[in-house]
């Protein structure tokens, strides 16, 4: 899929005005690749989550699509957005972007907005990539990403698409172990990997509840 700044599409003012924002002396996109909000001593968080909530809500779908038509900054900074006000209208964009995956950092966005959405089509999208990607071992993607929120879904669906990764010399394991370094890492168990997940969603759902 073709970059093109939002500049040539005429929304020239969406980079700064929702990608490069600055918090504690970090940009928007740099404090959600991060995680950083999702700790309880950053000073900056309710500031942060506030505006991050008042964009969701105030951004137009012209404004996000320029946005995902631009670079992995701004396409991640989009998919946050997304996800918080589940737009779901942009699952179908979501899923080719994931499916592509023609940048770097911004596929763990798309998983987080994939999640929100919490359908039986996202699923479906999630289940997708990790047929394609699983199998190369040899690519460091958003596999994790991808099976957490897998694992989300299947919990609050009452299905089961990630059993068939996830057993015992399965995709999964075989992903994991291909690296050495990897093999019976704490931070690369299922568990975690919906672990992290959830606690991404779950922020989402407090504070927008809030």
């Amino acid at each position: 899929m073709p970059s093109q700044h939002p500049e040539e599409v005429g929304y020239g003012h969406v980079v700064e005005s929702y990608v490069t924002r600055m918090y504690g002396g970090l940009p928007r996109y740099l404090v959600l690749n991060g995680g950083r909000f999702l700790g309880p001593r950053w000073w900056h968080t309710t500031r942060f989550t506030r505006h991050l909530l008042n964009d969701a809500a105030a951004i137009t779908d012209e404004e996000l699509e320029a946005l995902l038509g631009y670079e992995w900054r701004s396409r991640l900074t989009a998919a946050w957005l997304i996800g918080i006000d589940r737009r779901e209208r942009f699952r179908a964009h979501i899923g080719d972007l994931l499916l592509a995956s023609e940048v770097c950092y911004s596929g763990s966005a798309y998983c987080f907005a994939l999640a929100r959405f919490g359908t039986h089509a996202d699923a479906e999208i999630l289940t997708a990539y990790l047929d394609r990607y699983l199998p190369r071992t040899d690519l460091r993607y958003d596999q994790p990403a991808a099976l957490g929120a897998l694992l989300r879904l299947d919990a609050h669906l009452d299905t089961h698409h990630a059993d068939r990764f996830t057993q015992p010399g399965g995709l999964w394991d075989q992903w994991v172990n291909a690296l050495t370094h990897l093999r019976d890492h704490p931070a690369y168990t299922p568990a975690e990997q919906r672990r992290w997940t959830n606690l991404h969603c779950d922020f989402a759902n407090s504070w927008s509840r809030s």
